[in-house]
Protein backbone atom coordinates (compact mmCIF):
# COMPACT_ATOMS: atom_id res chain seq x y z
CA UNK A 1 0.00 0.00 0.00
CA UNK A 2 1.82 3.21 -1.19
CA UNK A 3 2.48 6.18 -1.93
CA UNK A 4 0.72 6.62 -5.38
CA UNK A 5 3.26 9.37 -5.51
CA UNK A 6 -3.71 24.81 -16.72
CA UNK A 7 -2.21 29.77 -16.94
CA UNK A 8 0.43 30.47 -19.80
CA UNK A 9 3.64 28.65 -21.45
CA UNK A 10 4.34 32.56 -22.48
CA UNK A 11 5.25 33.10 -19.03
CA UNK A 12 6.35 29.63 -18.15
CA UNK A 13 9.41 30.05 -19.23
CA UNK A 14 10.27 32.30 -16.99
CA UNK A 15 10.49 29.55 -14.73
CA UNK A 16 13.74 26.91 -14.33
CA UNK A 17 13.13 24.47 -12.21
CA UNK A 18 14.78 21.61 -12.65
CA UNK A 19 12.67 19.45 -10.86
CA UNK A 20 12.77 16.17 -12.04
CA UNK A 21 10.30 13.66 -11.29
CA UNK A 22 12.93 10.66 -13.46
CA UNK A 23 14.26 7.29 -12.85
CA UNK A 24 17.41 4.98 -13.88
CA UNK A 25 18.70 1.78 -14.91
CA UNK A 26 20.47 -1.11 -13.24
CA UNK A 27 24.31 -1.59 -14.15
CA UNK A 28 25.57 1.63 -12.57
CA UNK A 29 29.36 2.07 -12.09
CA UNK A 30 29.76 4.00 -8.99
CA UNK A 31 32.32 6.44 -10.55
CA UNK A 32 29.47 7.36 -12.81
CA UNK A 33 27.21 7.88 -9.90
CA UNK A 34 29.76 10.04 -8.23
CA UNK A 35 30.03 12.07 -11.39
CA UNK A 36 26.08 12.36 -11.66
CA UNK A 37 26.31 13.39 -8.04
CA UNK A 38 28.94 16.34 -8.50
CA UNK A 39 27.25 17.43 -12.21
CA UNK A 40 23.77 17.96 -10.13
CA UNK A 41 25.11 19.88 -7.33
CA UNK A 42 28.10 21.69 -9.14
CA UNK A 43 27.14 22.78 -12.31
CA UNK A 44 24.75 24.91 -13.35
CA UNK A 45 21.97 23.73 -16.33
CA UNK A 46 20.15 27.20 -16.04
CA UNK A 47 19.96 30.73 -15.53
CA UNK A 48 21.12 31.84 -11.84
CA UNK A 49 17.98 32.41 -9.34
CA UNK A 50 19.97 34.92 -7.01
CA UNK A 51 22.94 35.75 -5.34
CA UNK A 52 24.44 34.80 -2.05
CA UNK A 53 24.41 38.55 -1.05
CA UNK A 54 20.38 38.47 -1.65
CA UNK A 55 20.27 35.24 0.11
CA UNK A 56 21.64 36.68 3.40
CA UNK A 57 19.35 39.89 3.47
CA UNK A 58 16.22 37.77 3.35
CA UNK A 59 16.08 38.00 6.97
CA UNK A 60 15.21 41.79 6.80
CA UNK A 61 11.64 40.67 5.29
CA UNK A 62 10.36 37.96 7.53
CA UNK A 63 7.62 38.84 9.83
CA UNK A 64 8.62 40.95 12.56
CA UNK A 65 9.59 38.52 15.52
CA UNK A 66 11.33 36.28 12.98
CA UNK A 67 13.17 39.17 12.50
CA UNK A 68 13.79 40.79 15.85
CA UNK A 69 15.16 36.70 16.66
CA UNK A 70 17.53 36.87 13.02
CA UNK A 71 18.76 40.32 14.34
CA UNK A 72 20.29 39.50 16.79
CA UNK A 73 21.99 36.14 15.56
CA UNK A 74 25.33 35.94 13.47
CA UNK A 75 25.49 35.79 9.66
CA UNK A 76 25.69 31.88 10.40
CA UNK A 77 22.74 31.53 12.62
CA UNK A 78 20.84 33.81 10.23
CA UNK A 79 21.67 31.10 7.67
CA UNK A 80 20.34 28.39 9.93
CA UNK A 81 17.37 30.13 10.24
CA UNK A 82 17.09 30.71 6.33
CA UNK A 83 17.24 26.80 5.47
CA UNK A 84 14.87 25.89 8.43
CA UNK A 85 12.16 28.73 7.28
CA UNK A 86 12.54 27.72 3.05
CA UNK A 87 13.19 23.90 3.63
CA UNK A 88 16.49 23.92 2.89
CA UNK A 89 19.92 21.66 3.74
CA UNK A 90 23.35 21.17 3.58
CA UNK A 91 24.82 18.59 1.21
CA UNK A 92 25.42 15.50 3.81
CA UNK A 93 29.18 15.12 4.11
CA UNK A 94 30.12 18.37 2.91
CA UNK A 95 31.64 21.18 4.95
CA UNK A 96 31.03 24.35 2.48
CA UNK A 97 27.70 25.01 3.91
CA UNK A 98 26.70 25.19 0.64
CA UNK A 99 22.77 23.97 -0.04
CA UNK A 100 21.78 20.75 -1.31
CA UNK A 101 19.10 22.11 -3.33
CA UNK A 102 21.37 24.60 -5.03
CA UNK A 103 24.18 24.94 -7.02
CA UNK A 104 26.69 27.87 -5.65
CA UNK A 105 29.83 29.10 -8.04
CA UNK A 106 32.44 30.88 -8.06
CA UNK A 107 30.48 34.09 -8.07
CA UNK A 108 27.99 33.00 -5.58
CA UNK A 109 25.53 32.88 -7.98
CA UNK A 110 22.37 30.51 -6.46
CA UNK A 111 20.99 28.12 -9.00
CA UNK A 112 18.02 25.79 -8.07
CA UNK A 113 19.16 21.84 -9.06
CA UNK A 114 16.85 18.57 -8.84
CA UNK A 115 17.59 18.24 -5.47
CA UNK A 116 14.89 21.05 -4.91
CA UNK A 117 12.41 18.82 -4.92
CA UNK A 118 14.23 15.53 -4.50
CA UNK A 119 16.57 16.10 -1.74
CA UNK A 120 14.82 16.72 1.11
CA UNK A 121 15.05 15.65 4.97
CA UNK A 122 14.22 12.18 6.50
CA UNK A 123 12.93 13.15 9.48
CA UNK A 124 15.52 15.94 10.48
CA UNK A 125 18.43 13.80 8.18
CA UNK A 126 19.41 15.67 4.77
CA UNK A 127 18.88 12.79 2.27
CA UNK A 128 20.20 13.25 -1.35
CA UNK A 129 16.68 11.63 -3.26
CA UNK A 130 14.27 11.87 -0.78
CA UNK A 131 11.08 14.00 -1.81
CA UNK A 132 11.53 17.11 0.19
CA UNK A 133 8.24 17.42 1.82
CA UNK A 134 9.48 20.94 3.62
CA UNK A 135 10.07 23.19 0.27
CA UNK A 136 8.42 26.38 0.43
CA UNK A 137 9.38 27.32 -2.90
CA UNK A 138 6.30 29.82 -3.17
CA UNK A 139 7.16 31.82 0.24
CA UNK A 140 11.26 32.11 -0.88
CA UNK A 141 10.19 33.48 -4.21
CA UNK A 142 7.62 36.14 -2.90
CA UNK A 143 10.59 37.33 -0.23
CA UNK A 144 13.57 37.16 -2.46
CA UNK A 145 11.04 39.75 -4.53
CA UNK A 146 10.88 42.03 -1.20
CA UNK A 147 14.53 41.66 -0.60
CA UNK A 148 15.45 42.64 -3.87
CA UNK A 149 13.44 45.48 -4.08
CA UNK A 150 15.20 46.84 -0.76
CA UNK A 151 18.22 46.17 -2.47
CA UNK A 152 17.47 48.01 -5.52
CA UNK A 153 17.42 44.85 -7.99
CA UNK A 154 15.35 44.17 -10.44
CA UNK A 155 13.21 40.69 -9.66
CA UNK A 156 14.84 37.35 -11.79
CA UNK A 157 12.51 35.07 -13.91
CA UNK A 158 11.57 32.95 -10.85
CA UNK A 159 9.93 35.95 -8.80
CA UNK A 160 8.61 37.09 -12.38
CA UNK A 161 6.88 34.03 -13.21
CA UNK A 162 5.87 33.27 -9.98
CA UNK A 163 3.05 36.43 -10.47
CA UNK A 164 1.55 34.34 -12.95
CA UNK A 165 2.39 30.63 -12.17
CA UNK A 166 1.73 28.98 -8.78
CA UNK A 167 4.79 27.31 -7.55
CA UNK A 168 3.32 25.20 -4.86
CA UNK A 169 0.48 26.30 -2.53
CA UNK A 170 1.68 23.63 0.25
CA UNK A 171 4.91 23.71 1.66
CA UNK A 172 6.85 20.39 0.22
CA UNK A 173 4.43 20.65 -3.06
CA UNK A 174 5.31 21.43 -6.30
CA UNK A 175 3.67 22.29 -9.65
CA UNK A 176 6.87 21.19 -11.96
CA UNK A 177 4.41 18.98 -14.06
CA UNK A 178 3.35 22.14 -15.19
CA UNK A 179 6.47 23.80 -15.98
CA UNK A 180 7.20 21.07 -17.91
CA UNK A 181 4.27 21.03 -19.98
CA UNK A 182 4.58 24.59 -20.67
CA UNK A 183 8.75 24.16 -21.48
CA UNK A 184 7.88 21.44 -24.28
CA UNK A 185 4.75 23.75 -25.35
CA UNK A 186 7.57 25.73 -27.10
CA UNK A 187 9.38 23.60 -28.69
CA UNK A 188 9.12 21.34 -31.63
CA UNK A 189 10.06 17.25 -32.36
CA UNK A 190 13.81 18.41 -32.48
CA UNK A 191 13.50 21.05 -29.21
CA UNK A 192 14.25 23.95 -31.59
CA UNK A 193 11.84 26.60 -29.89
CA UNK A 194 8.71 27.73 -31.86
CA UNK A 195 6.15 30.50 -31.37
CA UNK A 196 2.74 28.70 -30.38
CA UNK A 197 0.08 30.64 -29.10
CA UNK A 198 -0.82 30.31 -24.93
CA UNK A 199 -2.42 27.45 -23.91
CA UNK A 200 -4.04 26.76 -20.85
CA UNK A 201 -2.94 24.38 -18.31
CA UNK A 202 -4.21 22.79 -14.98
CA UNK A 203 -2.52 23.82 -12.07
CA UNK A 204 -1.97 21.10 -9.81
CA UNK A 205 0.47 20.28 -6.51
CA UNK A 206 2.20 17.21 -6.63
CA UNK A 207 4.46 15.81 -4.26
CA UNK A 208 8.22 14.92 -5.34
CA UNK A 209 8.19 10.94 -5.46
CA UNK A 210 11.70 9.32 -3.72
CA UNK A 211 14.61 8.72 -6.32
CA UNK A 212 15.65 5.76 -4.62
CA UNK A 213 12.53 3.21 -6.13
CA UNK A 214 13.14 4.43 -9.37
CA UNK A 215 15.70 1.71 -10.34
CA UNK A 216 12.91 -0.82 -10.13
CA UNK A 217 10.57 0.83 -12.41
CA UNK A 218 10.45 0.73 -16.47
CA UNK A 219 8.87 4.47 -16.68
CA UNK A 220 8.91 7.54 -15.17
CA UNK A 221 5.94 9.58 -13.47
CA UNK A 222 2.91 8.73 -11.42
CA UNK A 223 0.87 7.32 -14.74
CA UNK A 224 4.13 5.72 -15.78
CA UNK A 225 3.38 7.67 -19.28
CA UNK A 226 7.13 7.95 -20.32
CA UNK A 227 10.02 4.95 -20.64
CA UNK A 228 12.65 6.09 -18.72
CA UNK A 229 16.12 7.26 -19.83
CA UNK A 230 18.92 9.65 -19.74
CA UNK A 231 17.16 11.96 -22.05
CA UNK A 232 13.84 11.87 -20.02
CA UNK A 233 15.92 13.76 -17.11
CA UNK A 234 16.41 16.68 -19.15
CA UNK A 235 13.37 17.84 -19.98
CA UNK A 236 12.87 20.63 -16.80
CA UNK A 237 15.97 22.58 -18.56
CA UNK A 238 14.07 23.75 -21.04
CA UNK A 239 14.39 27.37 -20.44
CA UNK A 240 15.27 29.42 -23.72
CA UNK A 241 18.67 29.48 -23.40
CA UNK A 242 19.22 26.27 -24.02
CA UNK A 243 19.08 25.33 -27.45
CA UNK A 244 18.96 21.77 -29.07
CA UNK A 245 22.76 21.96 -28.91
CA UNK A 246 23.02 21.94 -24.87
CA UNK A 247 21.18 18.95 -25.14
CA UNK A 248 23.17 16.93 -27.67
CA UNK A 249 26.28 18.23 -25.45
CA UNK A 250 24.89 17.33 -22.08
CA UNK A 251 23.93 13.59 -23.21
CA UNK A 252 27.13 11.89 -21.31
CA UNK A 253 26.53 14.18 -18.14
CA UNK A 254 22.84 12.93 -17.57
CA UNK A 255 24.24 9.66 -18.52
CA UNK A 256 25.93 10.38 -15.09
CA UNK A 257 22.67 11.38 -13.64
CA UNK A 258 20.99 8.67 -14.43
CA UNK A 259 24.04 6.34 -13.26
CA UNK A 260 23.52 8.51 -9.96
CA UNK A 261 19.99 7.76 -9.49
CA UNK A 262 19.96 3.98 -9.80
CA UNK A 263 22.41 3.82 -6.96
CA UNK A 264 20.28 5.49 -4.99
CA UNK A 265 18.52 2.74 -1.94
CA UNK A 266 16.38 4.08 0.79
CA UNK A 267 17.46 4.31 4.38
CA UNK A 268 16.60 1.61 7.00
CA UNK A 269 14.44 2.26 9.33
CA UNK A 270 15.84 3.95 12.66
CA UNK A 271 13.52 2.42 15.58
CA UNK A 272 12.31 -0.50 16.89
CA UNK A 273 10.58 -2.75 15.04
CA UNK A 274 8.28 -5.89 16.15
CA UNK A 275 10.38 -8.81 14.14
CA UNK A 276 7.10 -11.46 15.23
CA UNK A 277 4.16 -9.06 14.11
CA UNK A 278 5.82 -7.34 11.49
CA UNK A 279 6.43 -11.35 10.17
CA UNK A 280 3.00 -11.61 10.38
CA UNK A 281 2.14 -7.94 8.38
CA UNK A 282 4.30 -9.44 5.32
CA UNK A 283 2.16 -12.25 5.29
CA UNK A 284 -0.94 -9.92 4.93
CA UNK A 285 0.65 -7.47 2.44
CA UNK A 286 1.46 -10.29 0.34
CA UNK A 287 -2.17 -11.57 0.52
CA UNK A 288 -3.75 -8.18 -0.22
CA UNK A 289 -1.19 -5.93 -1.03
CA UNK A 290 1.56 -7.15 -3.64
CA UNK A 291 -0.22 -7.85 -6.71
CA UNK A 292 0.31 -4.10 -7.37
CA UNK A 293 3.21 -3.17 -5.11
CA UNK A 294 5.18 -5.92 -5.50
CA UNK A 295 7.69 -7.83 -2.60
CA UNK A 296 10.50 -7.26 -1.49
CA UNK A 297 13.80 -8.43 -0.53
CA UNK A 298 16.44 -10.07 -2.59
CA UNK A 299 14.15 -11.56 -4.85
CA UNK A 300 11.83 -8.73 -5.16
CA UNK A 301 9.96 -8.30 -7.79
CA UNK A 302 7.26 -5.42 -9.28
CA UNK A 303 4.41 -5.35 -11.39
CA UNK A 304 4.81 -1.76 -12.61
CA UNK A 305 0.72 -2.28 -12.53
CA UNK A 306 -1.38 0.64 -14.05
CA UNK A 307 -4.23 1.00 -11.26
CA UNK A 308 -7.19 2.41 -13.52
CA UNK A 309 -8.59 5.63 -11.40
CA UNK A 310 -12.14 3.99 -11.16
CA UNK A 311 -10.55 1.12 -8.91
CA UNK A 312 -7.65 3.76 -7.13
CA UNK A 313 -10.25 6.60 -6.89
CA UNK A 314 -7.91 8.73 -6.29
CA UNK A 315 -7.49 12.46 -6.67
CA UNK A 316 -8.12 12.74 -10.88
CA UNK A 317 -6.98 15.79 -11.36
CA UNK A 318 -3.38 14.81 -12.38
CA UNK A 319 -4.30 12.17 -14.80
CA UNK A 320 -6.62 14.41 -16.57
CA UNK A 321 -3.95 17.70 -16.43
CA UNK A 322 -2.10 15.92 -19.19
CA UNK A 323 -4.05 15.75 -22.59
CA UNK A 324 -3.27 12.77 -25.40
CA UNK A 325 -2.09 15.54 -27.48
CA UNK A 326 0.12 17.17 -25.05
CA UNK A 327 1.98 13.41 -24.13
CA UNK A 328 2.27 13.12 -27.83
CA UNK A 329 4.19 16.15 -27.96
CA UNK A 330 6.81 14.48 -25.55
CA UNK A 331 6.37 11.10 -27.49
CA UNK A 332 7.36 12.82 -30.69
CA UNK A 333 10.51 14.92 -28.90
CA UNK A 334 13.92 14.19 -28.97
CA UNK A 335 13.62 12.86 -24.99
CA UNK A 336 11.54 9.88 -25.86
CA UNK A 337 13.94 8.48 -28.59
CA UNK A 338 17.23 7.67 -26.32
CA UNK A 339 17.61 4.41 -28.28
CA UNK A 340 17.46 2.90 -24.88
CA UNK A 341 14.54 0.05 -24.91
CA UNK A 342 12.23 -1.18 -27.14
CA UNK A 343 9.95 -2.50 -24.39
CA UNK A 344 7.78 0.66 -23.73
CA UNK A 345 6.47 3.40 -25.72
CA UNK A 346 4.81 6.79 -24.56
CA UNK A 347 1.49 5.70 -23.31
CA UNK A 348 -1.11 8.74 -24.87
CA UNK A 349 -4.03 7.82 -22.47
CA UNK A 350 -2.96 6.46 -19.34
CA UNK A 351 -6.12 4.70 -17.40
CA UNK A 352 -5.14 5.97 -13.75
CA UNK A 353 -1.84 5.67 -11.58
CA UNK A 354 1.02 2.91 -11.51
CA UNK A 355 0.94 1.62 -7.84
CA UNK A 356 5.10 2.57 -7.04
CA UNK A 357 7.24 0.13 -5.29
CA UNK A 358 7.72 0.80 -1.78
CA UNK A 359 11.27 0.78 -0.61
CA UNK A 360 11.91 2.82 2.38
CA UNK A 361 7.98 4.05 2.33
CA UNK A 362 8.62 5.04 5.92
CA UNK A 363 10.92 7.72 5.22
CA UNK A 364 8.67 9.28 2.19
CA UNK A 365 6.07 11.05 3.79
CA UNK A 366 3.48 12.27 3.08
CA UNK A 367 1.73 9.58 0.78
CA UNK A 368 -0.55 9.67 -2.44
CA UNK A 369 0.91 11.00 -5.25
CA UNK A 370 -0.37 14.87 -4.07
CA UNK A 371 0.84 14.63 -0.48
CA UNK A 372 -2.23 14.58 1.07
CA UNK A 373 -2.16 11.69 3.63
CA UNK A 374 0.67 12.46 6.61
CA UNK A 375 1.69 9.24 7.80
CA UNK A 376 1.18 4.98 7.10
CA UNK A 377 -1.42 4.59 9.67
CA UNK A 378 -3.77 7.47 7.99
CA UNK A 379 -3.07 5.35 4.97
CA UNK A 380 -4.20 1.79 6.32
CA UNK A 381 -7.12 3.74 8.22
CA UNK A 382 -8.69 6.08 4.64
CA UNK A 383 -11.68 6.73 7.09
CA UNK A 384 -9.77 8.92 9.64
CA UNK A 385 -7.40 10.96 7.37
CA UNK A 386 -7.72 14.33 8.94
CA UNK A 387 -8.90 17.18 6.58
CA UNK A 388 -6.57 19.57 7.54
CA UNK A 389 -3.24 19.31 9.09
CA UNK A 390 -0.21 20.88 9.44
CA UNK A 391 3.49 18.78 10.37
CA UNK A 392 4.32 21.05 13.29
CA UNK A 393 8.22 19.27 13.91
CA UNK A 394 10.67 17.02 11.88
CA UNK A 395 10.49 14.36 14.15
CA UNK A 396 9.12 11.10 13.10
CA UNK A 397 5.48 10.02 14.74
CA UNK A 398 6.60 6.84 16.35
CA UNK A 399 3.33 5.08 16.52
CA UNK A 400 1.62 6.17 13.38
CA UNK A 401 4.71 5.91 11.20
CA UNK A 402 4.70 9.44 9.30
CA UNK A 403 5.02 13.11 10.09
CA UNK A 404 4.25 14.35 13.34
CA UNK A 405 1.22 16.67 12.89
CA UNK A 406 -1.44 18.70 14.43
CA UNK A 407 -4.87 18.77 12.68
CA UNK A 408 -7.92 21.62 12.05
CA UNK A 409 -11.14 22.14 11.06
CA UNK A 410 -10.06 24.48 8.59
CA UNK A 411 -6.51 26.49 7.72
CA UNK A 412 -6.79 29.32 10.65
CA UNK A 413 -7.60 32.84 9.13
CA UNK A 414 -5.01 35.97 9.68
CA UNK A 415 -1.38 34.38 9.07
CA UNK A 416 0.88 36.99 8.08
CA UNK A 417 3.66 34.66 7.71
CA UNK A 418 3.35 32.65 4.29
CA UNK A 419 5.80 29.86 5.34
CA UNK A 420 3.03 29.12 8.13
CA UNK A 421 0.06 29.80 6.30
CA UNK A 422 1.81 26.88 3.49
CA UNK A 423 2.14 24.63 6.39
CA UNK A 424 -1.40 23.19 6.16
CA UNK A 425 -2.52 20.97 4.05
CA UNK A 426 -6.23 21.17 2.98
CA UNK A 427 -7.77 18.60 1.39
CA UNK A 428 -10.67 19.93 0.29
CA UNK A 429 -8.74 21.94 -2.20
CA UNK A 430 -8.65 21.21 -6.03
CA UNK A 431 -6.32 18.43 -6.47
CA UNK A 432 -5.63 17.75 -3.03
CA UNK A 433 -7.80 15.32 -2.79
CA UNK A 434 -6.71 12.51 0.40
CA UNK A 435 -9.41 10.00 -1.01
CA UNK A 436 -9.31 6.59 -2.52
CA UNK A 437 -7.05 3.91 -2.15
CA UNK A 438 -9.56 2.84 0.42
CA UNK A 439 -8.34 -1.57 -0.03
CA UNK A 440 -7.28 -1.33 3.50
CA UNK A 441 -10.51 -1.31 5.05
CA UNK A 442 -11.28 -4.78 3.60
CA UNK A 443 -8.62 -5.92 6.59
CA UNK A 444 -8.97 -6.38 10.27
CA UNK A 445 -7.49 -3.67 12.65
CA UNK A 446 -5.19 -6.44 13.76
CA UNK A 447 -4.14 -7.19 10.09
CA UNK A 448 -3.35 -3.28 9.64
CA UNK A 449 -1.21 -3.11 12.65
CA UNK A 450 0.88 -5.94 11.49
CA UNK A 451 1.03 -4.37 7.77
CA UNK A 452 2.25 -1.06 8.94
CA UNK A 453 5.17 -3.09 11.55
CA UNK A 454 5.50 -4.62 7.95
CA UNK A 455 5.97 -1.48 6.20
CA UNK A 456 9.09 -0.16 8.72
CA UNK A 457 10.68 -2.86 7.63
CA UNK A 458 10.90 -2.18 3.41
Amino acid sequence: MGSHKQIRPLFVWLIGLACVAASSAHGAEPSDAKLGYRFLTETAVLPSDFQQSTFDELWKVWPEELRKQAAEATPDQRRQMAYQRYGLTTRPGDDSGKPLQYVVDESDNWTMNCFSCHGGSVYGEPTPGAPNNRYALQSLTEELTKAKSQLGLLPGRMEIGALFIPLGTTNGTTNAVVFGMGLMSSRDAKLNLVRKLPQSFTHHDMDAPPWWYFYKRPSIYIDGFAQKGHRALMQFTLVPENGPQFYRDNEDNFRNVYAYLDSLRPPKYTGQIDGSLAERGRAVFTDNCAECHGTYGQDWTYPNRCVPIDEIKTDPVRLNALTPEGRKRYADSWFAHAGESDEHDTTLDPAGYVAPPLDGIWASAPYLHNGSVPTLWHLLHPESRPAVWRPVSQDLDQNLVGLTIETADRVPVGIEDPVKRRSYFDTRMFGKSASGHDFPARLSESEKTAVLEYLKTL
